[in-house]
């Protein structure tokens, strides 16, 4: 009896095996705190012994825009459909440096934490989400820095139509940071094993950005060839962003849906690798 009675005052029950798809939403809720004790963490140790700080959530972005200016809109001459090429630039760099910024972070997980997690037990899914609200707040700075350069292009007479699909925006967010978070996961997974991975993540990266209309009009891809442009599952969310923000262009709901089925498919199957990997990865780290 005194032994069925201590049994009954455990709050947390930690049990070895776990389902490939167990989401663990509830005991994730009850590690919120942790959450934002990591976010706290990646933004002091991200910035540590750096004289700009933070700055640099804005310095980065400004730097890449004039470099693709000068690059791609300059020497190119590759068309911005109308649009200011720093504005048009901005607006392609903040979406897909969500994105990659996203893989590149979750890619290393287990790597990163192998120390913490063979010291503690929690939810390992609170490091990833953790990461995704790191990089939110990043995007919320630099989205705000393109609010403010569309201001001053309106300002100097230039016009810049903006349409009611805006309220779309939470949707592209969470699309974006569920497909990186789906990647980043399932690179992460894979390189306890085979770190070559780890190396080659960067090098994908590129030749995916250059896949997606990050840096140039997709009016510039023959019509042929468009289709097979859109499956890639960035495309269609840069697309639907400048269409919201720039006027141009314009949604394309049906690639937009097979996108959306891509990028849970991914987050479903990284889910799947990462319960697995969780279990031994202290064994090949």
């Amino acid at each position: 009896m005194q032994n069925e009675k201590v049994q009954s005052e455990w709050d947390i029950i930690v049990k070895s095996k776990t389902g490939l798809f167990d989401l663990k939403l509830k005991e994730i809720y009850q590690y919120k705190d942790l959450i934002w004790l990591f976010v706290k963490r990646n933004y002091s140790t991200r910035y540590k012994q750096m004289i700009l700080g933070p700055a640099w959530i804005i310095i980065t972005p400004l730097f890449t825009i004039l470099t693709y200016s000068i690059v791609f809109g300059g020497i190119a001459g590759l068309s911005t459909d109308g649009i200011p090429k720093p504005l048009f630039y901005l607006a392609g760099t903040i979406i897909w440096g969500f994105f990659s910024s996203g893989v590149i972070s979750n890619s290393n997980t287990f790597t990163n934490n192998a120390g913490l997690f063979g010291k503690i037990y929690f939810p390992r899914m609170v490091v990833p989400l953790s990461t995704m609200i790191t990089l939110f707040f990043d995007f919320c700075v630099q989205f705000f820095l393109m609010l403010l350069l569309l201001a001053f292009y309106a300002y100097r007479g230039i016009n810049i139509v903006w349409n009611w699909t805006v309220i779309f925006l939470p949707l592209y967010l969470l699309q974006i940071g569920l497909l990186a978070m789906g990647v980043g996961i399932i690179v992460s997974s894979l390189t306890t094993k085979y770190r070559d991975l780890g190396v080659l993540i960067n090098f994908g990266l590129q030749i995916w950005m250059y896949a997606s209309p990050v840096i140039y009009s997709i009016t510039l891809i023959p019509q042929r060839y468009r289709q097979w442009f859109m499956f890639n599952p960035v495309t269609p969310v840069i697309l639907a962003f400048k269409y919201s923000f720039l006027g141009i262009g314009e949604i394309s709901y049906g690639f937009w849906g097979i996108s959306w089925i891509i990028t849970l498919l991914t987050l479903f199957g990284a889910i799947i690798l990462f319960n697995q990997v969780e279990k031994n990865f202290m064994d090949t780290v």
